[in-house]
């Protein structure tokens, strides 16, 4: 998924689901790492924007 748009407020689908059930993130934050907030229970990561693109599945919104 490399040179997808990924701004902020972007919804993306992960390969693997969050422990709360959920496998949607809200893009919080972009530049050499990614901030993404599950958008079911709130919980923030922070990650790598390379581990992100190795990490994505697709761009839902």
């Amino acid at each position: 998924m490399d040179d997808k748009k990924i701004e902020i407020g972007t919804i993306v689908t992960m390969k693997k689901g969050h422990p709360c059930g959920e496998n949607l993130w809200e893009v919080v934050r972009v530049g050499a790492d990614v901030k993404l907030k599950c958008t079911k229970c709130g919980r923030i990561i922070m990650m790598p924007r390379i581990e992100f693109n190795k990490k994505i599945k697709k761009i839902v919104s």
